[in-house]
């Protein structure tokens, strides 16, 4: 699909990232919202069927925007696959987008990177970035251990959001 096809057949608002049909089509009328909601990776995703070809909602807004589909992974800033506002999407790495995740379900200490070591008598902190690991030391309190991944996700340019628990 091109970014001229596209603009003739949805509309796009990138304030909101919602998506409105601009003809009726298979069922869809005009101004009614595009898309459906997927599921991958446990998130959720609004994903819109074009020329037989279904599209994630968030690659779209960049051939609409831009006039090409990103180069690589789409991050949603605050982590909400749904939120398709323009200003909530990038273009990144897969390494990038790693450095943006939600809090693990199975996450016992609250902070990305720190547990109980093995004994159970001091903090362990880590971090990996780049496909690279690295130990960050082991604390008797679990504040200078998150203290210490903190500022190695800052040193190293994770996203703001990252550790968070957010919505999937």
């Amino acid at each position: 699909i091109t970014q001229e096809q596209l603009k003739e057949l949805l509309h796009y608002c990138p304030e909101t990232g919602v998506w409105t049909w601009l003809v009726d089509r298979g069922g869809m009328r005009k101004g009614d919202e595009a898309g459906c909601v997927q599921t991958a990776n446990k998130k959720k995703y609004r994903c819109i069927g074009v020329f037989g070809n279904l599209y994630s909602a968030h690659r779209l807004a960049f051939l609409y925007m831009t006039g090409v589909f990103p180069e690589n992974e789409v991050d949603h800033g605050d982590g909400n696959g749904l939120n398709n506002a323009w200003t909530n999407l990038s273009d990144v790495t897969v390494s990038r987008n790693q450095m943006n995740r939600r809090l693990a379900s199975n996450n016992t200490s609250g902070v990305v990177g720190v547990c109980r070591s093995q004994s159970g008598n001091k903090w362990r902190a880590e971090i990996r970035a780049n496909g690279i690991y690295k130990f960050l030391g082991a604390f008797e309190n679990k504040e200078d251990a998150v203290a210490a991944r903190k500022k190695a996700e800052a040193e190293l340019g994770f996203h703001p959001n990252n550790g968070t628990d957010r919505p999937l």
